[in-house]
């Protein structure tokens, strides 16, 4: 998920470079979207991995 979001970031800043302000926009929304999202399931899976009494990776 995290690859996604980096690869909508770069085809955001790729979009602006051209002039396409709304293309830019619009990827740099998914962007964050799948950045936050990402976020959230890392924590998770790291609060799982307490519970479980493994360290986390």
């Amino acid at each position: 998920m995290l690859r996604l979001a980096i690869a909508f970031f770069v085809i955001a800043i790729i979009a602006a470079i051209f002039g396409f302000g709304g293309v830019a926009a619009a990827a740099t929304d998914i962007a964050k979207i799948l950045f936050f999202i990402f976020l959230v399931l890392f924590v998770l899976a790291l609060l799982a991995g307490a519970v479980r009494g493994r360290p986390p990776v």
